[in-house]
């Protein structure tokens, strides 16, 4: 498959020898297969030729890997194996080739369930491994511009909570966002200082961030985002609000609940569709926390039930126990321990899955 992507990039000669593998459809891995076994040249001394090619010319080629959690379906021993095989294939072949490099995407939690084979190559690549995830000062940063890039109006109302732009021919108004307060004044400008009439709901400066972190702390853009369109969506009808205020605090706390429900659809549809079974195994106590006790029994009293209606075919989580799921569900920041051996579920995914917790911002939009 490395050849296929590269076939352009190799000379004449090896690429002729090699169109037997190039030429079947990617999905036809068997034509793709059965012409590898038949190859007069070794694919390998093709590629060989290629790194010699890039080191005299000083220029490097990149092989992007992506969305290796949908490798084997939902087929958790394949997807394993899959994964273990493109890591070991790069683990021997990066003191080979220097200029043809990969850069490997793979979602934390499969990089240490699956890929981590404990070997010195391995070892030796998982050194240059970066953990992508996003800072407070960026995911504001990120609002910012989106909000500024929607209209010159709302450019101007960014300006009036005192941030500042450079312009980009490509990528329009980029704000100057250096640290997280240099946003709190835009997120006050919209909704004012507090989550209610006084500080004791908490400053919206905290409890916007606070309340879409998942169980690991991370917040992800699209659940910043969604917050505010959604919570400007519910506003909309009222018209109770004098400028420079745009929204109620009760219209961002009810459009967390939209936000959790999207997440968790999300979730279901693409990469956790036994979520789906978490879900309706834990609907018989909605009110949380709960005790490690309490979860665990919960998610093992129907184990051998389906866990998603939606996909054709036996789906199952990829843990074989109900304890280690929840453990599982914790390092996916799906679950949160607390104090006392208790489990929780952040906001992010508490509505979503149906559940509730006592207590927060109101939801109710005050009265005009």
């Amino acid at each position: 498959m490395l050849v296929r992507t590269l076939a352009d990039k190799l000379d004449s000669n090896h690429r002729s020898h090699l169109d037997p593998v190039v030429r079947p459809v990617a999905a036809d891995l068997g034509a793709v297969l059965k012409a590898e076994r038949e190859l007069s040249v070794n694919p390998t001394a093709a590629l060989d030729m290629l790194e010699k090619r890039l080191e005299e010319a000083g220029r490097w080629i990149f092989v992007g890997y992506d969305e290796l959690d949908t490798l084997g379906g939902f087929d958790w021993q394949l997807m394993s194996r899959l994964v273990r095989g493109l890591i070991a294939f790069w683990s021997d072949y990066s003191r080979r080739w220097r200029r043809i490099r990969a850069k490997i995407f793979l979602r934390s939690d499969l990089f240490r369930r699956h890929a981590n084979m404990g070997t010195a190559d391995f070892a030796k690549l998982a050194a240059t491994r970066a953990e992508l995830i996003w800072s407070d000062t960026a995911i504001l940063g990120m609002l910012v511009k989106r909000i500024a890039n929607t209209s010159e109006s709302l450019a101007d109302y960014c300006r009036g909570a005192r941030l500042s732009f450079e312009r980009d021919s490509t990528l329009g108004l980029l704000p100057k966002v250096e640290r997280p307060d240099n946003a709190h004044a835009l997120l006050e400008r919209f909704s004012g200082e507090y989550m209610g009439a006084e500080k004791k709901k908490g400053y919206v400066r905290n409890w916007v961030l606070d309340h879409l972190r998942d169980g690991n702390g991370q917040v992800s853009p699209r659940t910043l985002v969604r917050l505010y369109e959604q919570a400007a969506l519910k506003e909309a009808p009222n018209r109770t609000l004098s400028p420079p205020r745009l929204l109620h605090p009760a219209a961002l706390r009810q459009a967390l609940d939209d936000v959790s429900q999207d997440h968790v659809t999300q979730a279901i549809s693409s990469e956790w569709p036994w979520l789906e079974g978490v879900r309706e195994r834990i609907g018989k106590q909605r009110l949380v926390p709960w005790s490690r006790n309490q979860i665990v029994a919960m998610l093992g009293a129907d184990w051998d039930r389906p866990w998603a209606s939606s996909h054709r075919g036996n789906v199952w989580p990829p843990e074989e126990r109900p304890g280690r799921l929840v453990d599982y569900l914790v390092e996916l920041g799906v679950f949160r321990n607390r104090p006392g051996d208790r489990i929780d579920v952040p906001d992010p995914y508490l509505q979503g899955l149906n559940l509730r917790r006592k207590g927060g911002v109101s939801r109710r939009a005050p009265v005009s």
